[in-house]
């Protein structure tokens, strides 16, 4: 099992929320023997078109965009204004590098914008920066060369400009949008593994790829509905707490296997689900972090809500300093969480599904 080069496409890929379109070239370039399907709000599937009606469904949901931003002005000096596009802190944007699109889909690298220290005051220094105060400027002198020389205009996306790499001592990767490009990798991955079984399984299985989740799970509202699942598995790359937290109450530990996630702002996990999932990590001896969030929330939110509701699970990859330009994760904890998921798609049969079925 191999798929750094998966990972390290779908990390480098760009992929706003709305924008996604790289993120669909490599899932179309990795897609091996299925045949890959999309939708009007760039939402991608793998054997959607194998569905049959006569079987319940299980689908795989990922989510293909990061938090990114798009531009809301352009100023007489030439400093781009920002639109978040997902949840983002002030404090971790400024100074540091990102990638502005133009009209023609050439990135541009910038810089978000920050006061030298030599010219605060110390009330300066203190202050609390917000979005409002930041802009990303490409090293351009006004507002006409922005627009006329780089052909950069209102509504284009921006994205953090990290590089993929990978730590060989540790296996700890290092990039940006593991959330939630690891989940993606991790739902390719497992349809990959599976290709020489599928078509034994008593059930269908679908991958589906969701657009535009950190801007409100939008794109899952679409995929369940057109799936149609019985049940589903949702992956993240859920922020690890290696740093916040005591022995006793973390939940997401880097290195320390997937993150079994038991309930978040959007939904609460199904319980058979969890206890199955409980069962086979015991006897195939895997990792697996129990998660109690107080905040956020996943795909998870919409897709158990879908088809007159539906049991769902979801398996997060711990992912440090999300939300941010800079994140690592552990090329383990993604084996650990395909190991996991394995096992538990080949443990279901017809009678699981059954119990589930309305009455």
């Amino acid at each position: 099992m191999n798929y750094r080069n998966l990972i390290r496409d779908l990390i480098n890929a760009k992929g706003a929320p709305g924008f996604e379109d790289e993120v669909l070239e490599v899932l179309e370039a990795y897609k091996n023997s299925y045949t890959m399907q999309s939708d009007n709000l760039k939402n991608a599937y793998y054997n959607l078109d194998q569905i049959d009606p006569s079987k319940p469904t299980l689908m795989l949901d990922s989510h293909t965009d990061e938090v990114a931003f798009m531009v809301k002005a352009i100023d007489e000096r030439g400093l781009i204004h920002l639109q978040a596009l997902g949840g983002w802190l002030p404090e971790h944007v400024s100074a540091q590098h990102y990638l502005v699109r133009n009209t023609e889909g050439i990135y541009y690298p910038g810089i978000s914008t920050s006061k030298p220290i030599h010219f605060m005051s110390p009330e300066e220094r203190a202050k609390k920066v917000t979005l409002a105060d930041l802009k990303i400027d490409l090293g351009a002198s006004s507002r006409k060369e922005v627009i006329e020389d780089f052909k950069i205009a209102v509504g284009q996306p921006i994205v953090p400009a990290t590089e993929f790499h990978i730590n060989e001592r540790n296996q700890v990767m290092f990039g940006k949008g593991f959330d939630n490009r690891i989940g993606v990798a991790v739902s390719v991955a497992i349809m990959h593994e599976m290709k020489d079984y599928i078509h034994d399984l008593p059930y269908n299985l679908v991958a589906a790829f969701a657009s535009q989740e950190e801007v409100g799970m939008r794109g899952a509202v679409i995929t369940s509905k057109r799936v149609n699942p019985q049940m589903a598995l949702v992956f993240e790359g859920t922020p690890s707490d290696d740093f916040t937290a005591d022995e006793y109450t973390e939940q997401a530990r880097l290195g320390q296997g997937p993150q079994l996630r038991y309930r978040d702002n959007s939904y609460i996990a199904n319980e058979w689900m969890l206890s199955r999932f409980n069962k086979i990590a015991k006897e195939n001896k895997l990792p697996l972090q129990h998660a109690v969030r107080e905040g956020g929330s996943t795909n998870a939110g919409a897709i158990h809500l879908s088809n007159l509701g539906l049991p769902v699970a979801t398996l997060g990859t711990p992912t440090r300093y999300a939300h941010t330009n800079y994140c690592f994760c552990s090329y383990k904890d993604f084996e650990d969480t395909v190991k996991i998921s394995l096992a538990f798609i080949k443990s279901l049969g017809l009678e699981d599904f059954n119990q589930f079925q309305l009455q």
